[in-house]
C-alpha cells in the first residue's frame, strides 16, 4: 500500500506526528505548518527532514494546498477561543481566522482528504466554529464521529479531557456505529459510559467541589473530594505515576517548590505521590503558575500529608513552611510530562530551549496514545 500523504496543521511540537508514527499507518507527513518559531525549532530538532512551513494557515494559497494533493489532515487549531478559563470569542476571536479560513478552503480542493482528525479543548463541542466544521463536513458528505476522552480512560495516570473529531470523505464509512451523541469513550472497548466523561472532567479539575456544602476535612478539601481521588488511585486499570517519572532527573533542586511558593499557595496545590494513580491536566503555565496549572510531586514518603496540613493554619510561617519542607514537594520535570503525555524516548528540546518554555510548549500539545488510538480507529 502507498503512503497516504498527511497535512499537519498547527503542528505545534509534533504531538500529530507521533501519533501518526505510533497507529502504525502507512502514511508520510508531507508538510507541517504553524507559525510559532519556538515550536518550529522543536519540530525541525525532532522531525528534521519534514518539510515545515513556517506560516499562517491563510498564507497557504488554494493553490498551495493542490499541489500537495494530500490524503488526509491532522489539526489541532488554537484552544484559547474556547477554554474556560478564556474569553470564550469563539468564531470572533482572531486566532480562530486560521481555522475557518481552512474550512473555507475544503469544499474548493482538487481532491477532498479522505481522512480528517481534529482536536481541542472541551467547550469547543457547544462553539459556533465546530458548528461550522460539522456544516462543512456534512455539506463535502463526509461520515464523523466526535469524542470527548481522556488518557485515563487508556489507563494513563493523567486527566486531560479534550475534544475530537474523526472524519471519513464519501464512500468510506467507519468499522463502528456513528452516533450524534459525542462518545467518551472509544467503541472498541464496548462501551460509551457517560460516567466515563463524569469522572474525567471532575479529576480534571484542580480545587474542584463535588461535596456540596461538605465541611473541609483538610486541605480545601472535603471528605467527598478525599474520596473521589482514593477512588481514583485505586483504579488497577490505571498505572501509577511511578512508571513515568526519571530515575534521576538532572538538577533536581530546581524543580522544589520555593519557600514562597509553599507558603502562599499550599491550600491549592494538587499533591500526588509516584504510587498514586491520577495527576490533573498541566497547562503552559505549568512551573510559572501554581492554581489550576497541574499536580506537583510528594518525593518524601514517611510523612503523612494529613498530618502536615492538619492544623497548618494555626501555626506562624516559620512553623507552616516547615511542616511544608517535610514532603519535599516539587514540580515534575518536562520530559515526566512529556512521558505523560505519549512522547517517545527519542523526543528531545534543543538546548536553548529554556525549562520555563518548555512546560508552555508541552501544556499547548496533545496526548500521543489517545490521538494514535484515535489514527487506527479511523482505519480499522
Amino acid at each position: 500500500m502507498e503512503n497516504l500523504k498527511v497535512l499537519e496543521l498547527y503542528s505545534g511540537i509534533g504531538g500529530m506526528h507521533y501519533a501518526l508514527k505510533e497507529s502504525s499507518v502507512p502514511a508520510e507527513v508531507v508538510a507541517a505548518v504553524d507559525v510559532s518559531t519556538t515550536a518550529n525549532e522543536v519540530y525541525r530538532h525532532n522531525f528534521p527532514s519534514t518539510p515545515l512551513w513556517a506560516k499562517t494557515i491563510e498564507g497557504v494559497t488554494l493553490s498551495d494546498f493542490n499541489k500537495i494533493g494530500f490524503d488526509m489532515v491532522l489539526m489541532s487549531p488554537p484552544c484559547q477561543p474556547f477554554t474556560r478559563i478564556g474569553l470564550q470569542g469563539d468564531v470572533s476571536d482572531h486566532r480562530t481566522k486560521s481555522f475557518l479560513y481552512f474550512l473555507d478552503i475544503l469544499p474548493r480542493l482538487n481532491k477532498l482528504p479522505k481522512y480528517i482528525l481534529l482536536e481541542n479543548v472541551k467547550g469547543f463541542e457547544t462553539s459556533s466554529a465546530r458548528n461550522v466544521l460539522v456544516r462543512t463536513l456534512e455539506e463535502c458528505k463526509y461520515t464523523y464521529q466526535e469524542f470527548l476522552v481522556s488518557p485515563t480512560c487508556i489507563g494513563i495516570p493523567n486527566a486531560r479531557l479534550r475534544y475530537f473529531l474523526i472524519a471519513k470523505a464519501p464512500p468510506n464509512l467507519f468499522s463502528f456505529e456513528t452516533t450524534v451523541e459525542i462518545m467518551v469513550d472509544f467503541p472498541s472497548s464496548g462501551s460509551t459510559n457517560v460516567s466515563s466523561y463524569k469522572e474525567c472532567s471532575a479529576s480534571s479539575e484542580p480545587g474542584h467541589k463535588t461535596g456540596g456544602e461538605q465541611a473541609v476535612v483538610y486541605k480545601l478539601e472535603t471528605a467527598k473530594d478525599l474520596e473521589r481521588k482514593k477512588s481514583q488511585d485505586s483504579d488497577v486499570s490505571v498505572r501509577r505515576l511511578q512508571d513515568y517519572l526519571e530515575e534521576e532527573p538532572k538538577d533536581l533542586t530546581q524543580y522544589l517548590l520555593p519557600p514562597k511558593t509553599l507558603l502562599r499557595y499550599s491550600m491549592l496545590l494538587d499533591i500526588v505521590k509516584p504510587t498514586c494513580r491520577r495527576s490533573v491536566c498541566f497547562t503552559k503555565g505549568y512551573g510559572y503558575y501554581v492554581e489550576g496549572t497541574g499536580s506537583v510531586l510528594q518525593t518524601c514518603l514517611n510523612t503523612q500529608l494529613e498530618d502536615v496540613f492538619k492544623s497548618l493554619h494555626l501555626l506562624s510561617d516559620e512553623e507552616k513552611l516547615n511542616q511544608l519542607l517535610k514532603l519535599k514537594l516539587r514540580y515534575f520535570t518536562p520530559r515526566e510530562i512529556a512521558n505523560l503525555l505519549g512522547f517517545p524516548a527519542e523526543f528531545g528540546f534543543p538546548e536553548k530551549i529554556t525549562t520555563k518554555k518548555q512546560y508552555r510548549l508541552l501544556g499547548n500539545s496533545l496526548n500521543i496514545h489517545v490521538v494514535s488510538r484515535l489514527i487506527h480507529l479511523m482505519f480499522a
